[in-house]
């Protein structure tokens, strides 16, 4: 699609500011640096040690911590491109990405803007418009109902239908939605999404959209120039969702056939005409049903870069962030439609600091150890390393991991393995998730719709055999033992265990979740040791090979060796081997009486804002009933009563700053509950 542009001036950046963080402004930076482009990174007070800052030419702080004191300031970051002579800015996805004023901004500020005309992001930055122009477009659309103060909103659900999706008109991210199945929800439903889009938008509108309950998510990326030429770079499927974020996304779908390509790729480009679109951009939708039948509906205009942008490269061979960087200086595509071809299948992870097992809640923490695998032919894309803190600032996602191979399920199956190979420690991961998904039959078929977590409910975390917590347990006490004796400052000269009497045994106890055991380990004249692990029999372990700075240890028992990775973490050890990472904890010889939990104490389950409390003291509860509503990374997260109880005490008020496990409401077994049982 062309229509030609003459008056365009053709420019070269030379210092390319990046208004965004982690592993995006990595990912710029990479592409910069090879077209030659100097680079300038922004950080907030948090970020200070991050990756992204070092590999950057220059770096500004914006003396900021929270992403409103930093990264959403425009007149920070202007002022970092001032003082380092930045000639263009580049905003990433997310943080100003999609912000009007600041792309505005940039231009009046006689800087290059690398994205869409900022009339463009106007445009698609209200979902209620974004729609109307999408209808006059005639590019098919769900129907909607605005909501406001006056709105009934009974009569406005019903006109759309159960179940209702109340949306954020501002947002994205899974971010001021909610799924309303009845009319006894709506309130509550409605009223949650406000606060949240406007805690992470500034805007509480709200409106009603029909929920489709097991429709694909498929998006058209598009890439067009400022001399008119337009062209769409396939479809990626992103149904892997969980609280409507994405978490795997591929390309291509396996549920779209080449007629309904060629249709959504038409709607995509019709939809970015409509806008006068160039840049990089995704147009999303929701596709219902199988095959040349199947029907589909405009979702939203992304007027950025993707997050799941890799996979679009590795399956086109098209840099991306090149080109908008090639637009940005006013070049033309030098292709068109009839150039542009799929090769093999790409899929990616988002590997997130979460807890699938508790709701996929937000994890925090320090990574003890975060190592890529070698020799597997992955793409990662991260913005940590061993060392970095994960805070409540930003959001948790650490990697992503993408993998290209000639089929899908070959794609599937390496990703899977490269998965299971990173070694990461100290902080809780949906890594073990997102391994299962990937090896359960449903994905592998492309049975890949928007309900599949809670159809196919995939293991959420690796739950380890009596076996692979012995061998855990024997790796860890010999990677010990052999950090030991390389620290000892007597006899060093002496080989490993080296005694000249006979002594007893040594030993070192652990727990691993409801189990406790206890390895006695004791060295032999072969160089190895005679190893037992409770009352097993004892078995002969040699250490083959021992790596202490990069914590990994092949021992070989009864001729198989294994490579285990062992990462100290706290009072305890994190030991990744064959079947998976295994959790010890040291067994202390004394009690901690310090330690002492609240019996009936309702936790917070990350730091986070207290939203509203929905109980007093002496009130009855019943299970499941909302206690406290608290707001963390942007989300609103309920407190509910685990079973029919008193409340006897309240630790927290509104408004107050909470850390993760403090106790926010006390409760008790009510009067007489044992005696009616």
């Amino acid at each position: 699609m062309s229509t030609a542009n003459s008056q365009v001036a053709i420019s070269s950046i030379r210092r390319l500011l990046v208004a965004n963080r982690g592993e995006i402004a990595r990912r710029v930076f990479r592409t910069a640096h090879d077209m030659g482009i100097e680079t300038v990174a922004v950080f907030a007070e948090g970020d200070a040690d991050a990756p992204f800052v070092r590999e950057a030419g220059q770096a500004v702080s914006l003396k900021g911590r929270t992403p409103a004191e930093s990264y959403l300031d425009i007149a920070k970051v202007l002022d970092a491109a001032r003082i380092t002579g930045a000639d263009a800015v580049h905003p990433g996805y997310g943080f100003l990405a999609e912000n009007t004023d600041f792309a505005q901004a940039v231009i009046d500020a006689g800087l290059v803007w690398v994205g869409p005309p900022p009339n463009a992001i106007a445009s698609m930055g209200d979902k209620l418009a974004a729609k109307a122009m999408m209808v006059a477009a005639d590019v098919p659309t769900l129907a909607t109902e605005e909501i406001d103060a006056s709105t009934d909103l009974a009569a406005a659900a019903q006109a759309i239908g159960y179940p209702v999706l109340v949306k954020a008109s501002a947002g994205g991210g899974g971010k001021g939605m909610r799924v309303v199945e009845s009319e006894a929800e709506l309130a509550e439903a409605v009223a949650g999404a406000q606060r949240e889009a406007e805690s992470s938008f500034g805007n509480g509108t709200v409106f009603f959209e029909k929920y489709l309950r097991t429709p694909r998510h498929v998006e058209i990326q598009v890439l067009g120039d400022q001399h008119g030429n337009l062209v769409h770079l396939f479809e990626r499927e992103c149904s892997i969702q969980r609280r409507h974020q994405k978490v795997i996304e591929e390309a291509p779908s396996p549920g779209i056939t080449e007629a309904l390509r060629d249709e959504m790729g038409s709607a995509a480009l019709s939809a970015s005409q409509a806008i006068g679109y160039y840049s990089a951009g995704t147009v999303e939708f929701l596709v219902d049903g199988e095959g040349d039948d199947a029907s589909f509906w405009f979702l939203e205009v992304n007027t950025r870069i993707q997050v799941e942008h890799p996979v679009t490269e590795e399956v086109t061979g098209i840099d991306l962030v090149r080109e908008q960087i090639r637009v940005a200086q006013g070049e033309p595509l030098g292709y068109g439609q009839s150039d542009l071809s799929m090769s093999g299948h790409a899929i990616e992870a988002r590997l997130y600091a979460e807890d699938p097992a508790n709701g996929f809640l937000p994890a925090i923490g320090t990574l003890h150890a975060f190592e890529s695998p070698s020799g597997l032919g992955a793409r990662i894309d991260t913005g940590v390393e061993s060392g970095s803190v994960v805070g409540v600032e930003f959001d948790p996602m650490l990697a992503k991991v993408i993998v290209h191979a000639p089929t899908r399920v070959e794609a599937a199956n390496r990703l899977a393995l490269v998965l299971d190979k990173l070694v990461i420690a100290g902080v809780t991961t949906n890594r073990d998730f997102l391994v299962a998904t990937l090896r359960t039959d449903e994905f592998l078929a492309g049975d890949t719709t928007t309900d599949f977590i809670e159809r196919v409910q995939p293991r959420a975390v690796f739950e380890p055999n009596g076996s692979a917590v012995r061998e855990a347990a024997v790796a860890a006490t010999l990677f010990a033992q052999s950090q030991n004796r390389v620290a000892a400052k007597a006899l060093a000269f002496m080989g490993s265990g080296w005694r000249n009497s006979s002594m007893p045994a040594e030993r070192r106890m652990f727990e691993s979740g409801e189990r406790e055991l206890t390895v006695h380990y004791r060295p032999i004249r072969s160089g190895g040791f005679s190893v037992n692990v409770g009352s097993d029999q004892s078995m002969v372990a040699e250490v083959i090979d021992v790596d202490l700075d990069a914590g990994r240890i092949m021992i070989e028992t009864n001729g198989l060796r294994r490579e285990s990775y062992v990462t100290r973490v706290g009072d305890g050890w994190v030991v990744q081997g064959v079947e998976g990472a295994v959790e010890l904890r040291d067994v202390a010889r004394f009690p901690d009486h310090d330690s002492v939990d609240v019996a009936g104490g309702q936790t917070a389950p990350m730091p986070g804002r207290i939203v509203s409390i929905h109980v007093a003291v002496g009130d009855q509860v019943n299970a499941g009933q909302t206690l406290v509503m608290m707001e963390a990374m942007k989300m609103e997260h309920t407190i509910t009563a685990p079973a029919d109880a008193v409340v006897t005490d309240l630790r927290c008020a509104v408004d107050d700053q909470v850390d993760n496990g403090q106790v926010l409401v006390v409760l008790e077994e009510p009067q007489g509950a044992e005696a009616s049982g």
